[in-house]
């Protein structure tokens, strides 16, 4: 019989549970003995919900406090020194230190985060050294696997295995990837098998996303197999089930193939042309595990195509060896669709959310096991909703496809090349050496997220909620202005979500009230879904800009999303390419940027943070979506006089392999996260020559601590190192509205004195080579 399975749950609870829970503890508002019981409690619910959908295995190991890559690194105790220099409390301090730099009253330097592949959640990254031992310190894992245990469920562990874990982390010297160590995490990861053993594990879920990259030699077949070799040795009683996902094997199908495991996961909804070949090479008695269920996107399946890929497989491989599963983790997605009662009734037919996809791999299952007859009901069902989509008039728009359609070369280019625009907005902007700004967002209080709720519910009417955010807009412009601040924002107290607010706005996207998917730690994100054609039809930050450019003779940015964010942090229809999606989005927001310009706005930002994640895990792919999606920031940008300066935004991610398409984008400005990584990412841009203007961060900002002036000045000169002066600018990471006012100010009024001490510097300087 085909088993129903699943890889992986939203550890966050329905209702962010846990979010809730961890900011308590946080703050000191809550013990971590309530901690630990709120996440038992979301752990249950969350099996209790998998196994009433009908999933035969249920994973165990996918809850976290924070990252899952974290509590790796954690359980192999794989601690840097900083963090054991502190002696924390408790390990759940500890924890916390590594992911947040501050935990317990102490503080230091927080891991690093990145991208997980290509998604938009975010992982902290192991530093290993090259001298690191690996031990089992913690048993986390099979504590877990036991507590569902001993509550009747079937559990399957799930362990990032050691090749990804690796892969993910960073030389603690040098920041190169660590895989010369694998041999190293052979004795660790035995153990681990043999406690699951112990207590009891039948199947273990060992994930291997870096199945789906480019190894580039870096990882050797050999040295993997003789691994695996060991691991399956280890605990002869647990059958192994390598997980990989995100995207077709190709290449590395073989190298997957010849390993020691007793089951294969392939990602069939990002990879369908792998399983034949998996068919074939697959030797006796390997199950396959098939992904069949999108885990990355909220549409309903096409059942009747799906369940014919799982009867191809069934032809070749016995049912008995065949599980039917989503095609990632369902971490990617929100939790529940039923409670989503005010969404259009014909777009919510569309949809399906975790619960929902776990009930779609139950019905696979289903019909592989009794035949399509048992099922025959829901697939006529399903394929008449896919009907009613494909011919709704709300996903279509002639108009905007008109549009599209007459795109010229013209506006894709600036009038001018970035040497003249510089000159212009010099005698327009007058700013001074190392310009400081920060990234957009300031602080969205409690008090501001209360009178959002109350205008929400009816409480307050529209022009007491507009009263109450000017009054906030006031309040930022002030603080900039007393800090000392070059280039203002006006702080996007309106947004309630840097994608959301604009989606709110735009036509071709419908929200949800309890959307929500994990970004990183306690930070969620309800993603619009994107179904139709996008159209703007009015102004959506004008009003708001123009207000605060009122209250100060200092420039204030516009501040807006780029296309390619939009498109990435959204659920983006799957009828049509990605790439016209995002030329849409991209038309939209050429209109604000023009319509800001008409207002006097003289410098305006587009964020792309998502311009890396977009890019495809393998280097053929690339060329083709990198030229599409400068294209798209290209016309959103380039509609305006030389005079107004374009800025652009980047955040948690590696640009050396795109510094070239990020060159192409052309924005006079463009701001980064390096705080982090210690400005090793700028040696991309110096090798690469990169043209324009640089505002590399000069502090973290998912972090509470708050560095000292000479902490910025110390990485500005690292930064001069790679920058020339004249093109400099001083900014944080990233924007400031999951912090506190008490921390913003300080902060700021640091990073203002670190500019003020390089422009002393560089005037004595300037005084000396006269002399």
């Amino acid at each position: 019989m085909a088993t129903a399975t699943n890889l992986g749950f939203p550890r966050i609870g329905a209702n962010r549970e846990l979010k809730k829970a961890v900011e308590a503890y946080w703050s000191g508002k809550s013990s971590g003995e309530n901690l630990l019981a709120a996440a038992s409690d979301i752990r249950r619910s969350n099996w209790r919900l998998q196994a009433d959908a009908g999933i035969e295995q249920i994973p165990t190991g996918d809850f976290s406090f924070y990252d899952h890559v974290l509590d790796t690194a954690f359980l192999f105790d794989l601690i840097p020194k900083r963090f054991r220099e502190l002696k924390p409390a408790s390990d759940l301090d500890l924890y916390f230190l590594m992911a947040r730099g501050l935990a317990g009253g102490q503080q230091t330097q927080a891991l690093e985060m990145t991208k997980w592949f290509d998604t938009n959640y975010h992982y902290l990254v192991p530093e290993i050294g090259s001298d690191q031992h690996f031990t089992l310190a913690r048993n986390t894992a099979t504590d877990h696997f036991l507590e569902a245990a001993q509550l009747g469920y079937a559990a399957r562990p799930v362990i990032l295995g050691p090749v990804s874990f690796l892969w993910l982390s960073k030389s603690a010297s040098d920041g190169s990837k660590p895989l010369h160590l694998l041999d190293r995490t052979r004795d660790a990861y035995e153990e681990l098998l043999r406690r699951l053993a112990s207590a009891g594990a039948a199947w273990v879920q060992m994930d291997e996303p870096v199945f789906a990259v480019d190894w580039n030699g870096r990882i050797s077949p050999a040295a993997l197999k003789q691994l695996y070799e060991h691991l399956a040795a280890a605990a002869p009683g647990v059958k192994i089930l390598l997980s990989t996902y995100f995207g077709p094997l190709k290449e590395n199908l073989e190298v997957a193939l010849a390993l020691p495991v007793h089951g294969l996961h392939l990602d069939l909804v990002r990879g369908p042309e792998q399983l034949e070949h998996a068919l074939r090479a697959a030797p006796s008695g390997l199950t396959l595990s098939l992904g069949l269920i999108d885990g990355r996107n909220v549409w309903r399946a096409d059942l009747a195509r799906a369940l014919s890929v799982a009867e191809q497989a069934a032809a070749v491989v016995s049912a008995d060896r065949i599980m039917v599963a989503p095609s990632c983790s369902l971490l990617h997605v929100p939790v529940d669709l039923d409670a989503e009662d005010a969404l259009e009734p014909e777009v919510r037919e569309w949809l399906a959310f975790g619960k929902q996809k776990l009930q779609e791999v139950s019905l696979l299952a289903a019909a592989l096991n009794k035949g399509r007859k048992a099922v025959e009901t829901e697939l006529k069902e399903n394929a008449a909703v896919l009907a009613r989509r494909n011919s709704s008039p709300l996903v279509r728009n002639p108009a905007v496809r008109d549009r599209i359609s007459s795109i010229t070369a013209a506006d894709r280019s600036h009038n001018s090349p970035y040497s003249i625009r510089k000159q212009a907005q010099a005698s327009t902007l007058h700013l001074p050496a190392f310009p400081t700004t920060t990234i957009g967002s300031f602080p969205q209080t409690g008090q501001l997220r209360r009178e959002r709720l109350r205008r929400k519910n009816g409480v307050i009417g529209e022009e007491d909620y507009k009263t109450f955010i000017r009054k906030e807009i006031e309040y930022a412009i002030r603080r900039q202005e007393e800090i000392g601040l070059d280039v203002l924002v006006h702080g996007e107290a309106e947004r309630n979500d840097m994608v959301e607010y604009f989606g709110e706005l735009l036509e071709g996207f419908a929200f949800t009230k309890n959307g929500w998917v994990q970004s990183y730690g306690s930070r969620c994100v309800k993603p619009p879904i994107i179904y139709g054609d996008v159209l703007r039809r009015s102004a959506m930050t004008v009003d708001w800009w123009s207000f605060a450019q009122s209250l100060t003779q200092r420039p204030v940015k516009g501040m807006l999303t780029g296309p390619v964010t939009i498109l990435q942090w959204s659920f983006v229809r799957d009828d049509q390419p990605r790439r016209d999606t995002c030329m849409q989005i991209a038309l939209a927001v050429r209109d604000e940027v023009v319509g800001l310009e008409a207002a006097g706005c003289r410098v305006i930002q587009i964020d792309e943070p998502a311009l890396r994640e977009g890019l495809p895990l393998r280097a053929a792919d690339a060329p083709a979506y990198l030229s599409w999606a400068v294209d798209c920031f290209r016309i959103a940008s380039a509609g305006v006089a030389d005079s107004t300066q374009i800025h652009t935004h980047m955040c948690y991610a590696d640009f050396n392999d795109i510094v070239d398409a990020i060159a192409a984008m052309d924005a006079d400005v463009i701001s980064l996260e390096s705080a982090r990584s210690q400005m090793v990412l700028l040696e991309a841009f110096q090798k690469n020559r990169y043209p324009n203007e640089l505002g590399p961060g000069v502090y973290d900002i998912h972090s509470p601590r708050i560095p000292g002036s000479s902490e910025m000045v110390n990485l500005l000169h690292r930064a001069l190192a790679v920058i020339p002066p004249e093109r400099l600018w001083v900014n944080p990471d990233c924007g400031l509205k999951t912090r506190q006012w008490d921390e913003v100010v300080p902060a700021l009024q640091n990073m203002v004195a670190a500019a003020r001490t390089l422009r002393s510097s560089a005037a004595r300087d300037e005084v000396s080579s006269r002399r």
